[in-house]
């Protein structure tokens, strides 16, 4: 399978003076393949260290961090030479071992320039943020699950790839039929590598689902392994209340909907502990919209989205048969599949495209935007329609009072520009 994250990855390695790097994300969002296909395609070797099984690796920083030293130290423990320039060193769970974090800073102001790259959980890195964590001598990049383009591309090849990436964007009514199949199996597998990869191996619907549960499972094992015994409870509430607030026809996050009586105190941590665990992600209201869409930010209504539509489908316990061949899936839920989706998507390529991602709703509830993006000086109003009920009045309204703006919707219908719109099928969303 190809991720798209090497390209990022080849850009770093041609930097002159390169800092080390470190690619984090979420677990098993596929970080250590990545870098291990990064050696081996851009490197004449790669050595490749697990701060959490090797355990002599942790004796390596005993004598400090003078770069020569360590080089010979990991030498001595891969049996191989290591060469500034050809030579790609992978440090994989470095948040296991906090002087291997530390050192980065010491690689980074060392003279000789060695090529060096870790991978760490998002929780662990965070944990590790005020102690030791080397702020400016590191460069990150983030990893996330696989987008439906990386999807369509690990199943199809490169023929259909090239036509989404590159083909005029009303061309596509003789591919619609094939791309709503493909866009429903991606419903159901998600982006997590391991799910995708069974997929393409043709296991089964049960096979993938089994995949699903187990990576819910161990993130589950994070929470109980990572957290206070105090803060456990209120995590899983938080967690497990997620897919029903999705399910709501007002997304906003109600922490009435976690228990009977739930204050937001009780619940903030637990919300922060998930975000830093990459597991959800945060997406707050914007009460004007002005340049920058920061300063009117509402930090108390907000929604969180799970990391993945595939693992949300799997704690949903969602019908198989109803994502992979029914005909209603882009309408069940509320449109909560659809939404996560298409955030999914946009999240992915934010940094790199420097999009904020917030939404929007006037005070008077009357009028609410699923999603409000700011590029530079741009804002992006958009509307999300899982149905075939295309009326939208709160993005046509909101292009009306602020008519600098072009509206976006992501639909099932056709491509489609108008003076104040433009329609693009949601099997498109990488499009925008």
């Amino acid at each position: 399978m190809d991720r798209f994250a090497i390209n990022q990855l080849r850009e770093w390695k041609q930097k002159i003076d390169k800092k080390p790097l470190i690619v984090n994300g979420a677990r098993q969002t596929g970080k250590t393949w990545l870098l291990k296909e990064f050696g081996a395609k851009e490197y004449s070797n790669f050595v490749y260290f697990n701060c959490d099984s090797n355990h002599i690796l942790r004796d390596a920083f005993k004598d400090g961090y003078e770069i020569k030293t360590l080089i010979s130290n990991f030498e001595a423990i891969c049996a191989q030479p290591i060469s500034p320039n050809d030579t790609l060193i992978i440090l994989d769970e470095i948040q296991e071992i906090p002087e291997a974090l530390t050192s980065l800073k010491y690689f980074c102001e060392s003279e000789t320039k060695y090529n060096i790259v870790a991978a760490g959980s998002l929780l662990g890195l965070s944990l590790h943020s005020g102690t030791g964590f080397p702020v400016g001598k590191v460069e990150i990049l983030e990893l996330y699950p696989m987008t439906f383009f990386e999807f369509v591309l690990a199943v199809k090849g490169h023929n259909l790839f090239d036509k989404m990436s590159n083909e005029s964007l009303d061309k596509f009514e003789s591919f619609h039929t094939l791309l709503i199949q493909l866009l429903r199996q991606y419903y159901f597998t998600g982006g997590m590598p391991e799910a995708v990869n069974a997929f393409v191996q043709g296991k089964s619907p049960v096979e993938i689902r089994t995949i699903q549960k187990a990576i819910l499972y161990s993130y589950e094992k994070d929470i109980s392994k990572h957290s206070s015994l105090k803060d456990i409870q209120r995590i899983h509430q938080v967690w497990e209340s997620i897919p029903v607030q999705l399910a709501k026809e007002n997304k906003r996050f109600i922490y009435g909907a976690i228990k009977s009586g739930a204050r937001a105190k009780n619940f903030e941590l637990a919300i922060q502990w998930l975000i830093d665990a990459g597991l959800v992600y945060k997406v707050t209201r914007i009460k004007k919209p002005c340049i920058p869409l920061k300063f009117y930010e509402d930090f108390n209504s907000f929604k969180l989205f799970l990391l993945d539509c595939g693992l949300m489908g799997a704690m949903m316990d969602a019908p198989i048969e109803k994502i992979l061949i029914g005909s209603d899936i882009f309408e069940e839920y509320k449109g909560a599949f659809t939404e996560l989706y298409v955030f999914q998507q946009i999240k992915a390529n934010a940094t790199a495209e420097n999009l904020g991602i917030y939404y929007f709703s006037a005070d008077d509830s009357k009028q609410e935007l699923d999603f409000l993006l700011q590029k530079e000086s741009a804002i992006i109003p958009i509307e999300v329609k899982a149905e075939e009920n295309l009326r939208a009045k709160s993005l046509r309204q909101f292009v009306l009072d602020n008519p600098e703006t072009h509206g976006i919707r992501f639909s099932m219908s056709a491509y489609r520009k108008q003076d104040w719109m433009t329609n693009i099928p949601l099997y498109l969303v990488d499009r925008i």
